[in-house]
């Protein structure tokens, strides 16, 4: 029995002294557990010349509120690993609110697909619509930013179960997609090309 409990403790200690934690079972969560809204006017100095808001600034906003989603799903630091296409139907214009809601689609093992809608809110009017959506991908990290397990998700609504099985499609492609990208930079980076007008030493 001292034995057993001798390599246990120098197990314990391996594992702190390598940064490494317990590997308890996480327990999973419903997509309401983590779900995120933000909602702000739109100012000034958000907008293009023309009083829209800037698609920079909604592509900000929309990682910050599906980082808060994926934060409270993972309860541990995320990083951005993907955003997909973002298209914009209506634009926002200066006064009326911009309305972001966040919710975690699917987890993976280290990895959360989150979704996230924009609304446009014109509190005059009393209307509300939807001008644009995205996926982004966050891989959760510990405090040296190695990737760490994170809980699974618990689609219970129909909605929900439908976005779950879409979710690994979306992550086969995105595989894809990602693989293409890095061939590109090591071929770019294999054959560097000159900079115009530079003369080398």
């Amino acid at each position: 029995m001292a034995a057993v409990k001798a390599q246990a403790g120098r197990r314990r200690a391996q594992r702190q002294s390598t940064g490494q934690k317990d590997q308890r079972p996480l327990k999973g969560k419903t997509p309401a557990e983590s779900r995120a809204e933000m909602v702000q006017v739109v100012l000034p100095n958000d907008a293009n010349p023309l009083g829209n808001i800037l698609g920079g600034t909604v592509m900000h906003l929309i990682d910050i509120a599906g980082a808060i989603a994926a934060h409270r799903h993972a309860r541990s630091h995320v990083v951005t690993a993907s955003v997909d296409s973002v298209d914009f139907a209506c634009p926002i214009r200066v006064g009326q609110v911009i309305n972001l809601r966040a919710e975690v689609t699917r987890a993976f093992r280290t990895s959360m697909e989150v979704q996230v809608k924009v609304f446009l809110e014109d509190y005059i009017k009393g209307e509300r619509r939807l001008t644009s959506s995205a996926f982004v991908t966050y891989v959760a990290v510990d405090e040296q930013v190695r990737p760490i397990p994170v809980p699974s998700l618990i689609a219970r609504s129909s909605a929900e179960k439908l976005q779950y099985r879409e979710a690994l499609q979306r992550r086969r492609r995105r595989l894809i997609m990602a693989a293409r990208a890095h061939r590109r930079a090591e071929e770019e980076d294999c054959a560097p090309e000159p900079i115009p007008g530079h003369r080398p030493n």
